[in-house]
């Protein structure tokens, strides 16, 4: 009687310390989102232990044919749970490599990857009206669906610029470009809106 009366108070205890949760896994294209189905996900328990970090998969599987798929995982105390996909063919870039999660985070956690295929761009900038070494220009461009893209960032080229960059992978889709002009003092803004498919190898000019 006492063995059972123990048992059943280990299964209490065992029990009150992990809670089920569905975890709601989603995969889009960025820029047209369209679903990525059948892409692999994997659910990773991370447990803090004396000689380091223990990791266990707990939960794995493929996306549906919607790139969508709803986990039950039971989540326990003290442990943190780390949700992963293996990302489509091709691409350049992804909003999380991975994200986090603790048995004290939403009830019910959606969590919702975005990926964008690979095309190639090459940029020339000219100054075409040189007036002298006080010129300048200031250049920046970035894809207009991802929020703080800094792989290209803001560049200053003075006097009788003129430069053909080397190509570069980037993200596919709409793009925009803008500059600001300084010419015997007087400095003007420009802007440009472009679309680069998919492995297409696009070449965008600044003449100015």
């Amino acid at each position: 009687m006492k063995n059972l009366f123990l048992l059943c108070l280990g299964l209490v205890v065992f029990t009150s310390c992990s809670k089920e949760r569905n975890f709601h896994l989603t995969a889009r294209n960025a820029d047209t989102g369209e679903s990525y189905p059948e892409l692999n996900y994997y659910v990773v328990e991370e447990k803090e232990g004396n000689n380091g970090t223990d990791y266990t998969t707990v939960a794995s599987g493929t996306l549906d044919g919607n790139g969508e798929k709803l986990v039950p995982v039971k989540v326990r105390k003290n442990r943190s749970y780390v949700i992963r996909l293996d990302p489509p063919p091709n691409w350049c870039y992804m909003n999380e490599v991975s994200y986090s999660y603790t048995i004290h985070g939403e009830k019910n956690p959606s969590f919702d990857f975005t990926f964008a295929e690979c095309a190639y761009l090459t940029l020339s900038v000219n100054n075409i009206n040189c007036q002298g070494a006080s010129d300048k220009i200031i250049f920046d461009m970035q894809p207009t669906y991802i929020p703080n893209y800094n792989n290209i960032i803001p560049t200053e080229k003075l006097g009788c610029y003129s430069n053909t960059f080397a190509e570069s992978q980037v993200p596919f889709g709409e793009w925009e470009a803008t500059w600001e002009v300084t010419r015997n003092g007087i400095t003007t803004s420009h802007d440009s809106i472009f679309t680069i498919d998919e492995n297409e190898h696009y070449n965008f000019v600044i003449n100015y």
